[in-house]
């Protein structure tokens, strides 16, 4: 199964080893890092203890979309409310869907800065919310923390899963293939008028979400790509990813 952890502009090198500590206890190898402050880092090999080959075997990428580019099912862990409702879900239900949807391709749980956590812009880019539920009037959960949780959930939902799947029709789009989708979209909405550059609102956060709970695999979306290129009232010289 391909199940990654990716971390979001960690300031702490020694939580990084602490996270591939984590990982190590409970079956996870696949440690993806996006602008971190400081790696490679003495600090997070003293706190890697023992999982020094995760660091080592660790990706080190400039930016999100780069580090699920491939994946068909994110998870992005935040305990912020939010303006916009997303889907969300508690450690165990997130990591049962996980695990299903590794069986057609990778899927990734990302984690965010330990002061801010993840931005409204980063889960853009999730499928679901994950939302650790912690005692109300003390809320701070340490990255490392977070991530043992998550990881100790995936491994029982891995451990407890038969693995008995039909096949599924076609494998789910890909982070890359749905965030070329809502460039088209946003695209042909703005040419048809329907969306105003000026105000845009909430509308592709919206649109966004509407998707992320509908799933859509690879024929769908070229399905709907091709909608929108019959629809594009400015078709001349458009030309799209």
């Amino acid at each position: 199964m391909a199940i990654r952890i990716v971390l979001v502009g960690t300031t702490h090198p020694g939580n990084i080893g602490a996270v591939a500590r984590a990982m190590k206890n409970m079956g996870l190898d696949e440690l993806f890092l996006v602008n971190p402050l400081h790696f490679p880092h003495e600090d997070a090999v003293a706190r890697a203890s023992g999982a020094e080959d995760l660091l080592e075997s660790a990706k080190v990428l400039s930016s999100l979309d780069e580090a699920i580019a491939d994946c068909s099912y994110v998870a992005g862990a935040s305990a912020r409310s939010r303006t916009i409702g997303w889907p969300s879900m508690a450690p165990r239900e997130c990591a049962t869907r996980l695990v299903q949807e590794s069986l057609q391709g990778s899927v990734a749980v990302v984690f965010g800065p330990e002061k801010s956590g993840l931005t409204n812009e980063d889960l853009d880019r999730c499928h679901t919310l994950l939302t650790i539920p912690t005692e109300p009037t003390f809320s701070s959960l340490n990255l490392a923390m977070a991530v043992q949780v998550m990881s100790y959930e995936l491994r029982m939902a891995r451990v407890g899963s038969e693995l008995l799947q039909q096949a599924p029709e076609a494998p789910l789009a890909t982070a890359e293939e749905l965030e070329n989708f809502y460039t088209h979209l946003e695209q042909i909405l703005i040419s048809s008028g329907f969306l105003k550059p000026d105000n845009p609102r909430h509308l592709m956060r919206r649109l966004r979400r509407l998707f992320a709970r509908a799933l859509p695999d690879k024929n769908e979306i070229n399905i709907l790509r091709g909608m929108l290129a019959a629809l594009d009232p400015d078709k001349n010289g458009r030309s799209v990813q």
